[in-house]
C-alpha cells in the first residue's frame, strides 16, 4: 500500500481495539478509496466481509440504501457478550446524534468522523514542511483521495520532500526548526545552496502568520522573524497601551498565529537559553522599550525581555514602601519564576530579598494592629508573645532575622526605600511591645504569673531528664530562634519548646547564673568587690569561670564543651570525651559575641548558622549515646540594622554606677531619666541593695554596649528565653555516602557570599520508580557548618528546615549563603535531614577568596 492508507488504517485498528466497534460517517465520501483498498476491491455483495485493518482482523460492513437494512446485517455479529471486531463503514450520510437507527451501535462502540484533509495532512508533514502541506492542501479545493496518497507516497509530480527537514535533521518539529535557524546562522549557507528560503519563508507564513520576501538575505529575514516572535509575545501579554516602537512590528491576526508566536519564544528560551538572552537583548534594544514609559503593573507574566524583570521588582519595592505589603507579597510569589532570574543567582537573590521585606513588612502590621489592642497583663502579654498556634508575636523577630540574615550576605543591597519603610515597621512594632510589656510588668510587681522562670529551668526541666542527658547553655538565642531551631531537627526527634521568664538584668553573668544547678533555691543579685553578679547560696558567680566551677562542683560527671569543640571532634573522640558523663553542658557564645563585638553584618550572618550547628550538635551527641538534651539560653536581644537615632538614646542614671549597658544601668542613687523605669534589687526577689533603671521602649543608654545589638533590659525579645527538651533518637543505620547524586558547577574559589551549584538525582544510576529525596546541601569546615541554602531554582525549598526536594534526573541549582567569613575554605556537602547521612561531599576544599 502507501503511507497514507497505512496511517488511515492504524488510527481506525487503534478505535477498534479500544471499542471493538467502529460507526464510520464519511459524509462526503471521501475514504471511499480507502475502504476499497482494505476490502480488496469495490463492494461486492451487501452482507459484511472479513479484512484486515493494520494486520487486525474485523469484518467491514457498508451502507447502500437502508440503515435498517445494514443494522440487520451486522446484529449476529454484535449480539454475543464478546461482539467481534467491527467497522460500520456509511458514506454519503451525516450523522444525526438523537434519531440515528444504529444508537445501540454507536453507544456500545464508537462514532468515527474523520476529515481526509487532517490526516494526509499529518501524513505529508512528516515528509514537508508546514507552509508546503498548506500549499498542497488549499482549503478551497477539494483534494482526491488518490491524489494524496500519491502525494504521501512521493510519486514523480509531486512536491519534493522538504529541504529545510534535511538541512534541521537534529530540529524537533516546526517550531524546534524554526528557533533552531533563529538561534545560528550555522546553516545559513546551506539553506542559500539547496534554495530551501522559499520553504523557509512558506514554513513563517503557515506557523506563524508572517509575510516575508524570499529573495531577501537570509540575516535580515531572521531579524524580522525575531522581531515578530519576542514583540509579539510581549504585546500579547501586556495589558497597557503598546509602545509606539511597536507599531513597524506586523502581529499576528489570529488565535492560532498568537499560539505559534508564544510557543515558538518559549521553544527559543528553553532550547537556546543562552542565545535567546543575547538576542532579547538586542530586541530590545532595538525597540527602545527599556526606556518606554510602562505601568509594571500592566507586564504580563512572561518575561520576553530582560527590562520587564527589573521593572516588575521595583514595582514591587514601590509597593512596599507604601505599605502594601500584601500585595508586594503576591507580585513577587507571582513573578519569580522567570526565564532571567532562573539564569542569574544574583537577581534572584534580590527577589528573595524583597520577597523577605514584604513578609516583614506583613507581620509587622498584624503585630502592631495586635499590640495596640492588648490591655491585659503581663501574663497576657507573655501569652500573645510566645503562643506557637500561628498568631504569636514572636513571628515578627523570625521575619527580621531571616531579611535582616538575607539582605547581609548581598553583594548589592535592595532599593534603600522599601527596606527603610519594613525596619522601620519592625522597630516601631517593638518599641510598642516593649513600651506595653514593661508597664504590665511593672504593674505585676516585676513577675509573670504562672510562667516559667530562667532560675527553675535547671531544677524542674534539666534535672528531671534521663542520663545521660546534655544541657546546652546559648548566649542571646531569642524566642524565635527556639522555635526554629526546634523546627530544623529531624522529623525523627521528640522535641518541646516552651517559655521561661529570664533574670533582670538580662546580661549574660546574670543569665547564664540563673541556669545553674541551686538557682531556684537561692538567686541574688549582688556586688561583690566591685564586680557584679548572680549569689547562689554562698557562690559568687560573676564569669565564665566561676560558673564552671559551680556546675562541676554541684553535678558529678558533668563534661563541659564548647558548641566549636563539640562540632570539631570526630565521633569516636566525641564519644570517648563524653564516656561516662552524667550531663554533657555545650555552651555556645557565637550570637553573643558577634553583636557585642559591634559585628553588626556579622551578627546577621552568624544567626542562622548558630541555629544549625546546634541542630548538628544535638545530632552529634545522639549517635555518641546521649539521646536526651535540654536547650535553652541566658537571655535574647534586640536587633536593629543601624544605630539607634539620638532620640532614643537615654542620659545615664549617673550615682554609684557598678554597671553600664546599652540597655540597663545597676547601681545606686542618680536619677530616672523620662522614658525610664528605676526598680530596686529587693523588688526583684534579691537579696541587694542595687538599684535598676531600664529603658520602658526599646530605647539605650547614651553610654556602654552595641547601638544596634543590645540586651539587658525588659523587653520580651529580652526577656524571654526559649526551653527545649529533646530526644534525638540516634538512627540504626546511616544511609551509605554513594547515593547517586552530583554536582556541577562547584567554583574554583568562593568569591561571593551568595553563589550557586547544580545538584541532580540519580544521574548515573536509577531504580525503575524511584522518586524524589529531600537532602539538605550545606557549606562545611572541619565539621562546622559555615553557611546553607538560600534559594532553590525549580524545586520545592523549604526555608524553615532548609531542605530542597530533588526529583530524578532532573538539575536544581541551589544558592548558597556563607554564614561565616572566617572561613578559608569549605566544602559543600548534602546530607539526609532524617538521619545526618552525606550523600555528597565536594572532592576538594573550595577556598573563599571574598571580594576578589
Amino acid at each position: 500500500m502507501h503511507p497514507l492508507h497505512d496511517y488511515v488504517a492504524k488510527q481506525l485498528a487503534e478505535k477498534l481495539k479500544d471499542r471493538r466497534v467502529v460507526v464510520w460517517y464519511d459524509e462526503r465520501g471521501e475514504f471511499q478509496p480507502f475502504v476499497d483498498e482494505v476490502r480488496g476491491g469495490p463492494r461486492a455483495a451487501s452482507e459484511p466481509v472479513v479484512v484486515s485493518v493494520a494486520g487486525m482482523k474485523a469484518s467491514l460492513a457498508e451502507y447502500a440504501a437502508s440503515l435498517f437494512e445494514l443494522r440487520t446485517a451486522v446484529e449476529p455479529l454484535v449480539s454475543g457478550d464478546q461482539p467481534d471486531s467491527l467497522v460500520v463503514y456509511i458514506p454519503g450520510l451525516s450523522h444525526d446524534a438523537k434519531g440515528s437507527a444504529l444508537m445501540e451501535l454507536e453507544k456500545a462502540g464508537r462514532t468515527w468522523k474523520p476529515e481526509l484533509k487532517q490526516l494526509a495532512k499529518n501524513v505529508l508533514l512528516q515528509k514537508y514542511t508546514l507552509g508546503v502541506v498548506d500549499e498542497m492542501l488549499p482549503l478551497d479545493r477539494k483534494v482526491a483521495y488518490e491524489d494524496l496518497a500519491r502525494a504521501a507516497d512521493g510519486n514523480v509530480g509531486t512536491e519534493p520532500p522538504s529541504i529545510l527537514k534535511s538541512i534541521f535533521h537534529d530540529a524537533s518539529g516546526h517550531d524546534g526548526l524554526l528557533a533552531s535557524w533563529l538561534a545560528s546562522d550555522a546553516r545559513d549557507a546551506e539553506i542559500v545552496s539547496k534554495d530551501a528560503a522559499r520553504e523557509l519563508v512558506k514554513l513563517a507564513k503557515a506557523r506563524l502568520g508572517l509575510d516575508l520576501v524570499a529573495d531577501s538575505p537570509l540575516a535580515k529575514l531572521r531579524a524580522i522573524l525575531l522581531r515578530y516572535v519576542l514583540a509579539g509575545e510581549f504585546r500579547l501579554d501586556l495589558t497597557s497601551e503598546l509602545p509606539a516602537s511597536l507599531d513597524s512590528v506586523a502581529k499576528p491576526t489570529s488565535k492560532n498565529e498568537e499560539s505559534a508566536v508564544r510557543e515558538l519564544a518559549r521553544r527559543l528560551r528553553s532550547a537556546h537559553p543562552d542565545v535567546y538572552a543575547v538576542l532579547a537583548d538586542r530586541v530590545e534594544d532595538e525597540l527602545g522599550l527599556k526606556n518606554a514609559k510602562l505601568s509594571p503593573g500592566a507586564l504580563g507574566s512572561i518575561d520576553t525581555f530582560r527590562f520587564e524583570e527589573r521593572a516588575v521588582l521595583r514595582y514591587a519595592g514601590d509597593l512596599i514602601a507604601n505599605g502594601k505589603f500584601d500585595s508586594a507579597l503576591s507580585l513577587v510569589s507571582e513573578r519569580e519564576q522567570s526565564f532571567w532570574l532562573d539564569r542569574d543567582v544574583a537577581r534572584k537573590a534580590q527577589w528573595e530579598a524583597t520577597r523577605r521585606m514584604a513578609e516583614l513588612g506583613s507581620v509587622a502590621a498584624q503585630v502592631r494592629a495586635a499590640v495596640a489592642k492588648t490591655s491585659g497583663d503581663a501574663a497576657a502579654w507573655l501569652d500573645a508573645y510566645v503562643t506557637q498556634s500561628g498568631g504569636g508575636w514572636f513571628r515578627l523577630d523570625q521575619a527580621q532575622r531571616r531579611m535582616e540574615a538575607w539582605v547581609a550576605n548581598l553583594d548589592e543591597e535592595p532599593e534603600e526605600r522599601p527596606l527603610a519603610v519594613v525596619r522601620r515597621a519592625y522597630e516601631d512594632a517593638v518599641n510598642a511591645m516593649a513600651n506595653g510589656f514593661t508597664k504590665a510588668l511593672g504593674k505585676a510587681g516585676w513577675a509573670v504569673p504562672g510562667a516559667l522562670h530562667q532560675t527553675r529551668i535547671w531544677s524542674e526541666v534539666a534535672n528531671d531528664k534521663p542520663r545521660p542527658a546534655a544541657y546546652f547553655l546559648v548566649d542571646a538565642m531569642r524566642f524565635e530562634m527556639g522555635v526554629e531551631l526546634a523546627e530544623r531537627l529531624p522529623k525523627t526527634s521528640e522535641v518541646a519548646v516552651r517559655a521561661a521568664v529570664g533574670a533582670l538584668p538580662s546580661i549574660t553573668p546574670i543569665g547564664m547564673a540563673a541556669l545553674m544547678p541551686g538557682a531556684s533555691a537561692s538567686f541574688s543579685v549582688v556586688e561583690e568587690k566591685n564586680k557584679l553578679g548572680a549569689r547562689i547560696d554562698d557562690a559568687f558567680l560573676p564569669d565564665l569561670a566561676a560558673r564552671r566551677k559551680h556546675a562541676a562542683a554541684r553535678v558529678p560527671k558533668l563534661v563541659d564543651l564548647a558548641l566549636d569543640e563539640l562540632l570539631s571532634l570526630q565521633p569516636s573522640k566525641l564519644a570517648k570525651k563524653v564516656e561516662g558523663a552524667q550531663v554533657v553542658l555545650v555552651r555556645s557564645q557565637e550570637i553573643d559575641h558577634a553583636g557585642e563585638n559591634g559585628f553588626n553584618y556579622q551578627a546577621r550572618q552568624v544567626m542562622d548558622t548558630v541555629i544549625d550547628n546546634l541542630a548538628r550538635a544535638l545530632g552529634k551527641l545522639a549517635r555518641a549515646g546521649i539521646e536526651h538534651a535540654v536547650v535553652s539560653a541566658d537571655h535574647g536581644h534586640l536587633f536593629f540594622a543601624t544605630d539607634r537615632d539620638e532620640s532614643m538614646r537615654t542620659d545615664v542614671p549617673g550615682g554609684d554606677t557598678v554597671e553600664l549597658h546599652r540597655r540597663c544601668w545597676i547601681g545606686r542613687g542618680g536619677a530616672t531619666s523620662p522614658g525610664c523605669v528605676r526598680v530596686s534589687a529587693a523588688q526583684l526577689g534579691y537579696a541587694s541593695d542595687l538599684e535598676l533603671v531600664f529603658p520602658t521602649a526599646t530605647g539605650v543608654f547614651k553610654a556602654g554596649g552595641d547601638l544596634a545589638f543590645h540586651h539587658g533590659g525588659p523587653s520580651l525579645q529580652e526577656l524571654v528565653v526559649p526551653v527545649l527538651t529533646v530526644r534525638t533518637k540516634a538512627p540504626g543505620s546511616a544511609r551509605p555516602s554513594t547515593e547517586p547524586i552530583e554536582a556541577t558547577g562547584l567554583p574554583e574559589a568562593v568569591t561571593n557570599r551568595i553563589f550557586s551549584v547544580t545538584f541532580v538525582y540519580g544521574a548515573k544510576q536509577m531504580q525503575l520508580g524511584s522518586t524524589g529525596i529531600q537532602v539538605r546541601p550545606l557549606l562545611m569546615v572541619a565539621g562546622k557548618q559555615v553557611g546553607a541554602v538560600g534559594m532553590a531554582v525549580d524545586a520545592e525549598f523549604d526555608r524553615v528546615t532548609s531542605t530542597v526536594k530533588l526529583e530524578p534526573n532532573k538539575p536544581v541549582i541551589v544558592a548558597f549563603l556563607l554564614g561565616d567569613e572566617s572561613a578559608a575554605s569549605l566544602r559543600v556537602v548534602v546530607q539526609d535531614p532524617a538521619t545526618d547521612a552525606e550523600l555528597y561531599r565536594s572532592p576538594t576544599d573550595i577556598p573563599v577568596r571574598l571580594g576578589v
